[in-house]
C-alpha cells in the first residue's frame, strides 16, 4: 500500500469501502501539491482550516494536530475513511471534526482547502456557504488533477470568493487560489425541484444529487415495473438518491416498512424531506450508510436498487456488486432483490452467480429490470 509522505506527516491510508488487493491509492498528486503549498506558508497551529471533499482523509489526517481541522463533504464513505485513517495512524479521533455536507461548518476559517468535486453544483453550494465564514486574510485553495478540473471551477471561485490565481502544473495537478473580496450575500439556487406525472408528486433535490433536474432514465424505466406485492413487508431502497423508488413503492403499499439508504448526506437530506412532504409522519428509517453494511442479516423481504457505476471519478461495477452482496445477506429466505441496470453491464450473470435464481421482469432498448430471489 503506497505511503503518503508530505512535510506534515508520513501516513498509511486506506480507501473506503475496502476491497482485496486494492488497485487504487487513497491520495493523489493534487493532495500532495496542496499540502506542499500549505507547508510553505508556515501557518501556526492555531490556524483554523476547513477541508472540503477530502475523499479518504489524506488532507485532514496530514493536518491533524498541526492545525484546527474541520472536514466537510457529502460522502459517508469519506467520513468512514477519515475515522479509520486517523485510528490507523495513531491520531486522535478528535483531531479533525467532520461536518456532513447537509450541514454548515461554522467558521471563521483562515484557510479553506477544496478538492474539486465531480459535481460542480456541490462546489457552488459549498462556496455559497462560505459567505460570512472566512476570517480576515483568509485564502481559499482548490486542488484537482488537471484532467478533472473544468474551467467552470475557477469561474465559481471567482464569482463567490474573489480573484483567482492558477498555479503551474505539478505531476498533472493544479491549484486555484482565491483571495476573498467583499461580495453581497449570494442566494443559493439549491435545492431544485421537479414533478412526476405518475404518481403526481414533487421531489426536492439538494446540490449533489445525481440527475438533480429531472428523473434519471434508469429510474424512469424501473418505476412502472416496481413489485406489486403488498402487506407487512420490510423493504429497503439502497442508493436511494432523492428517495423516489422507496416513496413510490410506499404509496402503493401502505403497510410496508421502508428503509432508505444512501452514502450521500445530501441524498439522505433530500429523501427525508421528500418522504415528509409526500408521506407525512409515516415511520421510515432514512439514513446515510455504506449500503446495507449495518443492516441485520435476514431482516428484509425486498430490496430495490438502481446501482451506481462510479465512485467519484472511478468507473466500475465494484460498488454495485457490493450492494448486491449486502442485499443477499440482509434478505430473508425467499426475499427478493429488484434492480434496474444498463443492458451492457451484464448484471444478470453477476446476480445469477450470487443468488442462483434471476428473472428478467422487463426491458427497454437500454435497460433491464431484474428480480433475484434468495434461496
Amino acid at each position: 500500500m503506497p505511503i503518503l509522505e508530505t512535510p506534515f506527516a508520513r501516513l498509511d491510508l486506506i480507501r473506503q469501502p475496502e476491497q482485496p488487493n486494492e488497485p487504487l491509492q487513497a491520495f493523489d498528486a493534487a493532495d500532495e501539491y496542496l499540502l506542499a503549498q500549505l507547508h510553505e506558508q508556515a501557518l501556526p497551529a492555531t490556524t483554523r482550516v476547513l477541508i472540503l471533499n477530502d475523499s479518504f482523509g489524506a488532507l485532514a489526517c496530514s493536518l491533524a494536530e498541526k492545525a484546527q481541522v474541520t472536514s466537510s463533504g457529502d460522502s459517508h464513505l469519506a467520513h468512514l475513511a477519515l475515522e479509520k485513517n486517523l485510528q490507523r495512524n495513531a491520531l486522535s479521533r478528535d483531531a479533525a471534526t467532520f461536518v456532513p455536507a447537509s450541514g454548515v461548518a461554522q467558521g471563521p476559517f483562515d484557510r479553506v482547502l477544496i478538492r474539486v468535486p465531480k459535481t460542480l453544483a456541490l462546489l457552488e453550494e459549498q462556496l455559497i456557504r462560505l459567505h460570512g465564514q472566512l476570517a480576515p486574510g483568509a485564502q481559499v485553495i482548490a486542488a484537482a488533477m488537471i484532467k478533472h478540473l473544468p474551467r467552470a471551477a475557477g469561474d465559481l471561485l471567482e464569482k463567490y470568493v474573489g480573484p483567482v490565481q492558477a498555479s503551474l502544473a505539478v505531476k498533472k495537478a493544479r491549484l486555484l487560489t482565491a483571495t476573498p473580496s467583499d461580495k453581497p450575500a449570494p442566494a443559493s439556487p439549491y435545492p431544485t425541484r421537479y414533478r412526476l406525472d405518475q404518481p403526481n408528486i414533487e421531489l426536492t433535490n439538494h446540490a449533489n444529487l445525481f440527475c438533480r433536474e429531472g428523473l434519471d432514465i434508469g429510474t424512469r424505466a424501473f418505476l412502472p415495473h416496481l413489485p406489486k406485492a403488498i402487506g407487512d413487508l420490510r423493504v429497503a431502497d439502497i442508493g436511494c438518491g432523492n428517495g423516489v423508488l422507496g416513496i413510490v413503492y410506499a404509496l402503493s403499499n401502505p403497510q410496508a416498512h421502508l428503509t432508505l439508504v444512501d452514502e450521500s448526506y445530501m441524498a439522505v437530506q433530500s429523501a427525508r424531506e421528500n418522504w415528509q412532504a409526500i408521506l407525512g409522519g409515516r415511520p421510515a428509517d432514512i439514513r446515510a450508510d455504506d449500503g446495507l453494511a449495518e443492516q441485520p442479516p435476514a431482516s428484509l423481504d425486498l430490496v430495490l436498487c438502481n446501482p451506481p457505476f462510479h465512485q467519484q471519478q472511478v468507473i466500475g461495477d465494484f460498488l454495485a456488486w457490493r450492494m448486491f452482496t449486502q442485499a443477499k445477506a440482509a434478505l430473508g429466505k425467499g426475499g427478493e432483490l429488484w434492480i434496474v441496470g444498463n443492458r451492457h453491464l451484464g448484471y444478470h450473470l453477476k446476480l445469477k452467480r450470487l443468488f442462483g435464481k434471476v428473472e428478467q421482469v422487463a426491458a427497454t432498448p437500454k435497460f433491464v429490470i431484474l428480480r433475484a430471489i434468495k434461496a
